[in-house]
């Protein structure tokens, strides 16, 4: 029995066979494609700066479709990419990014220490800036130490921003990472006779910051956003409080956002560069990192691990790594950066540090 078509015909080829072209495993290689850097990413729309010589204009992009179907995971702040479509920056315009180029550098995060998800959290940064308040909230030293961790992981220089110094003495939060290549800049605010607040020891933070990409990651409260109007004037990042009742901020800053940091922060004297605000985290897990790997980001301890029993932990009795150390292989600070390492491979096992400072 034949089946016909609703006109009583039998149904035959194409109704138009000029009117769609045969299927093709060849993508078109968008040799038009312009190169642009994601500054921020809200529910599925891209908004990426586009800098043709000198012109340099934001333009609303979303995903090709291509891409979708390469196997390219999430597009994150920080993406150099290339885009199609109408990239004039106009009202109501939108294109398309069909190719994201290679990473230097990914900085990410899971949820906690047993979620096999990876976050991105953001490409192509050469630095962290761990953010934390001296008081109010009272520092979360694990959460710096998981930060720093994934830093080190990812090849990435990192420093921390210790905030409202003027509540408490910033010495033992100091002290704590003296033996870590990632230095303590100190910010603390007064109040003068007029009136004017003053932010004291950003200088520092801003020569830190100059002429590199980095990004701020921090929890809630402690002054993250303010620090980045403070370094980027015109940014208008919102700001909140901290809740008498948790001691947690609340969070203020929705999605990441990259923004230029030119020389209108501190005294003038900074060259450009970028710095990427995230928003507050309460979590910070590292189940994508193993300890060789977090080793492996301190130079001068690794060498030692060769001599360590099979699977070490690098946090045990039988380690090698004291022996390295007690030898003066690893140079004077060589004890202080071993207490650092396994700090931080303790913080990574989610246990708590007798030895960390008690505020």
């Amino acid at each position: 029995m034949r089946v016909r078509g609703w006109d009583g015909k039998e149904p035959g080829g194409r109704p138009n066979p000029r009117g769609t072209r045969p299927r093709t495993k060849e993508r078109p290689r968008h040799d038009d494609a312009v190169a642009a850097r994601v500054v921020t990413i809200d529910r599925g729309r891209f908004t990426v700066l586009v800098d043709e010589d000198g012109d340099a204009r934001t333009v609303t992009a979303m995903r090709a479709r291509e891409l979708a179907r390469s196997g390219i995971g999430a597009v994150a702040v920080g993406d150099r990419v290339d885009v199609v479509g109408d990239v004039t920056g106009a009202v109501d315009t939108l294109a398309r990014v069909v190719r994201v180029r290679p990473r230097t550098a990914v900085l990410r995060r899971t949820a906690d220490d047993t979620d096999p998800v990876e976050r991105v959290i953001v490409a192509n940064a050469d630095q962290l800036l761990v953010v934390a308040a001296a008081a109010d909230p009272e520092p979360n030293l694990r959460m710096v130490d998981r930060c720093l961790a994934a830093a080190f992981d990812a090849g990435m220089g990192a420093a921390i921003a210790l905030t409202k110094a003027d509540l408490a003495d910033p010495e033992p939060v100091i002290d704590a990472y003296r033996g870590l290549e990632a230095p303590v800049l100190v910010l603390a605010r007064t109040v003068d006779a007029s009136g004017r607040e003053r932010v004291h020891g950003l200088q520092a933070v801003v020569d830190w910051l100059a002429g590199r990409e980095s990004v701020l990651v921090g929890p809630s409260g402690v002054g993250k956003s303010t620090l980045v109007n403070a370094l980027v004037p015109g940014a208008g990042r919102a700001t909140g409080v901290v809740n008498t009742s948790t001691g947690q901020g609340r969070h203020t800053s929705s999605s990441a956002v990259a923004l230029r940091l030119g020389t209108a922060a501190g005294d003038g004297r900074a060259p450009s560069g970028w710095v990427v605000d995230t928003p507050g985290v309460r979590s910070f897990g590292l189940a994508h990192l193993e300890p060789q790997r977090l080793l492996e980001s301190f130079p001068d301890l690794s060498p030692g691990s060769a001599l360590c029993p099979r699977g070490c932990t690098h946090d045990e009795a039988e380690c090698a790594l004291d022996a390295w150390v007690g030898g003066g292989n690893a140079g004077t600070a060589g004890p202080v950066r071993l207490a650092s390492l396994r700090r931080l491979l303790r913080s990574r096992a989610g246990e708590e540090d007798p030895h960390a400072p008690r505020r």
